[in-house]
């Protein structure tokens, strides 16, 4: 299985990369690509995607502490 990478965004998005797939609770697949974002502000209006529209209207910088980012 290739390796699939999310990354959380500063003010923004989570951005996956990579072979993914995504489904809602019934099990419905969304259409994704090979990169693509999920909203995390909830403003978006193509959600669960995002569209930008957190821009100017969302703050949030997460880092992992290194302890556990390394486990």
């Amino acid at each position: 299985m290739d390796k699939v990478q999310i990354k959380v965004m500063d003010n923004g998005s989570l951005r996956v990369t990579g072979n993914v797939e995504l489904v809602d609770v019934d099990g419905n697949r969304f259409t994704t690509k090979p990169t693509f974002s999920l909203c995390r502000c909830g403003l978006s209006q193509n959600m669960p995607f995002c569209d930008a529209a957190h821009k100017g209207k969302f703050d949030s910088c997460v880092r992992a502490e290194k302890a556990l980012a390394e486990k």
